[in-house]
């Protein structure tokens, strides 16, 4: 039991029998012809969301074939498109399979060679990597932004965004998609069928499915509308990435159960972002520290545009207290940050909203408990003391895609109570505030996107001059950290730095590339030939300490 809890809210909460496609229908039964989406001066009520939903459901079922179950895979930026395809995916009984849109070929086609995905969603900009990846039997959507702007532009947009649809062979055209006529059977899912299939990585390198059930996420959807005093009058800025867990509860699903306006950002712009902010009266503003250090920084920035805003949130990764102080001073507000994993429905801990502490993950959410455990014994720390941060609620996934030597070892049993194992480095403090201060797992955190060293290593090794790779950690300034690899070449090979990271970048999605490459003869190596990334990481801690 923490020793601090809002005195406003209940410790516990019931759990939810309804799926995430019933908080649909309940949102446009109690507010259909309210705005429900917000794109770049055009609205849609949700009765009109609702319709296009039904259309891609029908279609699921209809002229692509799919049965309960099977998988749709989503690769577009944030928009309406995002939204509509993710709850036709749930309406039609079938499985959301949110994919970066900054992976490449190889990293797109594990996800859907791994998941068995039946239909692709991919965006206009990045069909010829969806057409690289594709393999035969699978469904191709293309989608276009420009769907859903106003005839007349209201901002000044980029022209990947206004791009009219274009006809590719092989690709269902989006407009096709939602005009369709026929209709789903009614919805047979009920809360523990599988509903989600988020990839994160973990140690090996290569990503996994984590395998989520309705149940889970409408745990933390509840929780999140009490915590944050969301209604029918809140309007989200639907800036994080709605593929990554934290983007769906801020930005796809608390909208949709508290009827809410969403405005969906494709990509961060420091001009824009604000401009919208002040255009739609945005109350719920869920942005990376990285952002606000961009934004921050903009001469042309005015606190002003701002005003409408009630709540500054995120999790992924902490913000730093000089600038948590600096966005206070310029706004007024109190960042709340938060804490969790694509294991557990985004969130585990969170900060009190009248009550934050800066660079604190926060305290256990509703029915969640929380342990600081020393990660060889599992044996509980003493408080104040580091140790493994372990997790328990009912928004925990329920395993690993395919793999239950990995669910085994993800999880503990303690006390009767099955635990997640997080891998981060925590300590608690005597009002039973999280505060994380490491990681025990090989995970670097560049902007909040997770980076796990042996899968860029494993790339790494597939260019011609790289003979070992070891890939760590740095201290970055604007993204907290960022990606260094330590090469040592084969034998003739030119030491260019910048031909590596311009291949790289070619390989894998951005925030993954290497910004740092340092060459060296020889890599560290353990009596039986392990490369000891350990030392590497810790000489380069140390050599940040002393700078």
């Amino acid at each position: 039991m923490v020793a601090y809890w809002p005195a406003h809210l209940p410790r516990t909460l019931p759990p939810m029998l309804s799926t995430l496609a019933h908080n649909l229908r309940v949102t446009v039964a109690r507010f259909g012809a309210q705005p429900g989406i917000g794109f770049f001066g055009r609205e849609l009520s949700w009765r009109a969301f609702n319709d296009q939903v039904e259309a891609f459901a029908g279609w699921l079922r209809g002229p692509a074939g799919l049965q309960r179950g099977d998988r749709v895979a989503l690769y577009a930026q944030n928009s309406p498109n995002w939204l509509v395809a993710y709850y036709g995916a749930q309406r039609a009984d079938c499985v959301a399979v949110p994919v970066s849109p900054m992976s490449r070929a190889g990293e797109l086609r594990h996800v859907l060679v791994d998941s068995g995905a039946r239909v692709l969603v991919a965006a206009q900009e990045l069909l010829p990597v969806a057409l690289e990846a594709a393999g035969g039997g699978l469904r191709l959507v293309g989608v276009s932004y420009a769907h859903y702007l106003p005839e007349a532009p209201v901002f000044a947009l980029p022209e990947w965004l206004t791009m009219p649809a274009r006809a590719s062979s092989g690709v269902t055209p989006w407009a096709e998609v939602v005009a369709c006529t026929a209709r789903a059977p009614e919805p047979l899912a009920g809360p523990d069928d599988l509903a989600l299939l988020p990839y994160t990585s973990g140690s090996t390198g290569m990503p996994k499915g984590c395998e989520h059930a309705h149940r889970s996420f409408q745990h933390n959807i509840q929780g999140l509308l009490h915590w944050h005093r969301m209604s029918a009058g809140t309007v989200f800025l639907g800036l994080p990435p709605m593929y990554h867990v934290s983007g769906l509860m801020h930005c796809v699903h608390s909208p949709i159960y508290s009827g809410g306006m969403v405005v969906p950002v494709p990509r961060w712009d420091r001009t824009l972002v604000p401009a919208l902010v002040k255009h739609y009266g945005v109350t719920h503003f869920g942005v990376a520290p990285t952002a606000i250090i961009d934004m921050l920084a903009n001469p042309a920035f005015n606190p002003a545009d701002l005003a409408s805003v009630q709540r500054i949130t995120s999790g992924g990764a902490t913000m730093p207290a000089a600038l948590w102080q600096r966005l206070k001073a310029a706004t007024g507000l109190e960042f709340v940050e938060a804490y969790g994993a694509t294991e557990t429905a985004a969130t585990a801990l969170l900060n009190p909203v009248e009550r934050p502490k800066p660079e604190c993950a926060g305290i256990p959410f509703f029915n969640t408990h929380a342990l600081v455990v020393d990660p060889a014994t599992l044996a509980p720390v003493a408080p104040g003391e580091s140790g493994e941060i372990l997790i328990s609620g009912p928004q925990l996934f329920r395993g690993y895609w395919g793999k239950p030597r990995d669910t085994a070892e993800a999880f503990a049993e303690i006390d009767g109570r099955r635990y997640y194992r997080s891998g981060d480095i925590g300590r608690v403090d005597a009002e039973g505030y999280f505060f994380m201060t490491d990681r025990l797992k090989r995970m670097i955190n560049a902007s909040g996107f997770k980076v796990w060293p042996a899968e860029v290593e494993a790339k790494l090794y597939e260019h011609p001059s790289v003979r070992e790779a070891c890939v760590i950690g740095t201290a970055d300034a604007y993204r907290g950290e960022t990606v260094k690899a330590v090469i040592a070449l084969r034998d003739g090979a030119p030491a260019d730095a910048a031909a590596i990271i311009a291949w790289a970048r070619q390989q894998m999605a951005a925030y993954k590339v290497p910004r740092i490459i340092e060459f060296v003869a020889a890599l560290p190596k353990s009596p039986v030939g392990k490369i000891l990334w350990r030392e590497l990481q810790d000489r380069e801690t140390q050599k940040e300490s002393d700078a």
